[in-house]
């Protein structure tokens, strides 16, 4: 099976301009409603389009492609496209996408604790 490989440019390092919130330059990241839940999923391997929306119930496939382009442009997600028919595309972090991993696994904690915590009130 043939498969072409899309490289995305991964975005250079920057520097912190003085003044600037390294929190609001991370949440550009992986801020909004999908980001982190896509890199959740992705984190337990690489997922099909389909399979991605099949995780994210109330997502159009408008919303999802923008989110996946987004974080495929920031260097967290490799997309690559299988030259078969159907096209098949499949999406997998990259090695900055995976260090999310201790960030997500943190996020989780937090929101399940939050979640028992009000339950319980």
């Amino acid at each position: 099976m043939d498969t072409l490989s899309v490289e995305t440019s991964v975005l250079p390092p920057r520097r912190v301009r003085q003044g600037e919130c390294v929190v609001d330059a991370a949440l550009d990241l992986i801020g909004g409603k999908w980001k982190g839940v896509i890199v959740f999923h992705l984190l337990e391997g690489p997922l099909r389009f389909s399979a991605v929306k099949r995780h994210l119930p109330g997502v159009t496939q408008r919303m999802l492609t923008k989110q996946l382009r987004e974080l495929e442009a920031a260097g967290l997600v490799h997309r690559t496209v299988y030259a078969q028919v159907p096209p098949r595309v499949e999406y997998r972090l990259t090695e900055a996408g995976h260090k999310l991993s201790p960030v997500i696994g943190a996020l989780r904690a937090w929101g399940e604790a939050h979640l028992r915590m009000r339950d319980e009130a």
